[in-house]
Order: C-alpha cells, then structure tokens, then sequence
C-alpha cells in the first residue's frame, strides 16, 4: 500500500482536502464507513464512488483530517483492500455545511476493482432465522458485509443501476434502511426483502412452476431427499445438488455429467457436519470458513457416510460451507451433505441462464 501525506499544517488553521482511495473501495462499505467517521470528526464535505475508486473532500481542523486519512489505512472495512491513499491539501473552502455521500461520476476510465462475492454474515443468518424479523427464511438477504458484489456487476462504478438488481425497485423499509447512515445496509446495493427483492421458485424439468417462496425450498428439499438431481441457481451459475451419502443419486449425477471419476464437492452445513466426514486440523477449519468459501481438501473418514462415488479411490473429500442464505436453507431442510457440482456437462462452461 502506498501512502501520501499532507504537508504539515499551520496550528489553529483550517484546511480542505482531497483523498483519493484506490484498491477494492466499491461495494465493501467504503462510503458510509468514510461518512460516520467524518460525521464523528465534525468535517465537512463528501465522498463519492467514481470510476477510479473512492473520492473524498473532507474540510476542517487538520488534525482531524489527518485522522480521518489514517483511519482508511488502520481500520478500513472488513472487506476492503486499499492499495493507496494520496492526500492533496490546501484545496479552496468548497462552502459544505457537513458532510454527505455524492452521486457517483462515472466518468473516466473505468479501473476500480469489485469485491467479491462474500459468504452470508451472522447478522443476516440471524435475521433469516429470526420468526419475527421481516426477511426470516428470506433466501436472499444481505448487507454491506456479506452477499453478492462481483456477480452483480454490469459495469463500474458499483452502484445499484449498474448492477443486475436495477429491476428491483426497494420497498419503503429497504430504502429506508439504504438511507440510513446508522444501518448495516446503508448504500448496500443488493438490498432486498421478500416485499421487494428476488424470489424463490420451484421448477419442474420442463420449466412449469410447481411452487414459490418456502414452499419452493421445502419442493426441492424432498427431492433431494428421494435420491433426485437438483439444478440450484446460486451466486454466479447453477448448482447441481445431489444427495452425498446415496449411491444412486451420485452415480446418476455421474452419468448425466459425462464425469467418469472426477471428484465431486460436497456442501455441509456447518463444521460439525464437515467433521463427520473428514479429519480437519486448524489450518484447513480457517481455510473452510473464510468468506470466500473455498473448496478445502481434507483427509476423507474411512468409515464415513459418504458415497463411494463422490471421490472414487481418493483419500481426500472437498469442503465446502454455505455461503448465501438459499445454501444454509436448503442444508437445514434436507439435513444431510449435498454434492455441489456446477450445472454444465464436464470441461464445458458452468451454465448460468436459465434456458
């Protein structure tokens, strides 16, 4: 990372400056984190997305100025990368009256790097689980630290009309909390609710609609659970789901895949799922539950219930945890590993439309 400073200032004095931040700054949280902490100094000014990174003019005592620049060094979000922050100061009084987030400009080369997709935070699972909160069994609830980013994207700088949730008009509620410089999902560009958001729908093989909402969920669940394939539309492409532990639903999956003895993945809900089928040590537990939420190798139990077709001859299975609402969902109604194999035929592209 690379730092610039502002020359020294005269004691007493008052200053404008402007801060430019450039590394993964967009759809991390980066703008309500710079406002609460301007609004907490008593500075002036805005920050703004463009299409180089992140922008700010921040006016005031040039103590707290310096504090606000090394707070973006020290604390930044939690999903943040900054690769540089350059300090110009002595800029002229631009007149604001406190602070504020700006429109987006989205002009000039387009250069700011997206962060990626993030596994589903505890606040939201909580809220999923919660029976009295307004997204409880929502599939898709995020916030500013979990859910899409990447995926989303149709173009930078990463606001909500560049992203594939511009059809999704927010209900009062989600814009309220999309307002909210206080709220977790202050300028959270996937925010949604079941009123407003995405929903959920069951699909025979030939496209009719069987079911909607839980009732989907609860319709692919069973089927999972009779030995059946499911194609899952998850972040990024499909999903097809299968049984882990039934040696005619993994053999089926084989076939249909043209996948002889490939290994497949295998999705547990949590780590005591992935201790019943593998020997995990501390360096493989913090690989599994990293927010990206890779795929981990780990040394297969012999007596385990996997099928024997998941990893043919192998000594090694490959974890994976949830990582969206929908997966943590489906896990607990089916209550048992499910492979995760993307939805193509092998060594072709993963399919991602529904066609």
């Amino acid at each position: 990372m690379t730092v610039t400073a502002a020359p020294e200032p005269a004691p007493g004095s008052r200053d404008r400056r402007r801060i430019r931040v450039t590394g993964t700054v967009q759809g991390v949280g980066f703008r309500p984190f710079v406002y609460r902490h301007a609004v907490a100094l008593d500075l002036d000014g805005w920050v703004r997305n463009d299409s180089s990174g992140v922008l700010i003019e921040a006016e005031g005592d040039p103590g707290r100025l310096d504090r606000l620049a090394r707070t973006l060094v020290d604390q930044p979000p939690p999903l943040a990368r900054v690769v540089s922050v350059t300090v110009e100061a002595g800029l002229t009084p631009g007149g604001d009256r406190g602070f504020r987030i700006a429109a987006t400009d989205a002009h000039g080369p387009r250069r700011a790097p997206v962060g990626i997709d993030t596994a589903t935070c505890e606040a939201c699972r909580a809220e999923v689980a919660d029976p009295t909160d307004r997204r409880h069994r929502y599939p898709f609830t995020n916030c500013t630290d979990c859910g899409p980013r990447y995926t989303i994207l149709r173009q930078v700088p990463y606001d909500r009309p560049s992203t594939t949730m511009a059809g999704f008009t927010m209900c009062p509620a989600c814009q309220a909390e999309y307002d909210d410089p206080l709220d977790r999902r202050f300028h959270a560009q996937p925010n949604a609710c079941p009123e407003c958001g995405p929903q959920l729908t069951w699909r025979s093989p030939s496209g009719a609609v069987r079911a909607t909402g839980d009732e989907a969920l609860w319709g692919a669940a069973e089927a999972l659970r009779q030995g059946q394939i499911v194609a899952l539309k998850g972040i990024g492409g499909y999903h097809l789901a299968a049984d882990a532990r039934s040696d005619g639903a993994v053999a089926s999956l084989r076939r249909r895949k043209h996948r002889d003895d490939k290994p497949f993945a295998v999705m547990v809900a949590d780590e005591a799922g992935a201790r019943a089928l593998a020997h995990l040590d501390a360096g493989t537990l913090a690989a599994l539950t990293d927010p990206r939420r890779p795929v981990v190798l780990a040394p297969v139990r012999a007596a385990g219930p996997l099928a024997e077709g998941v990893a043919p001859g192998l000594t090694e299975v490959g974890l994976l945890l949830p990582y969206s609402p929908l997966h943590h969902l489906l896990l607990d109604a089916v209550d048992r590993p499910l492979v995760m194999t993307s939805g193509n035929v092998s060594d072709e592209p993963i399919a991602h439309d529904d066609d």
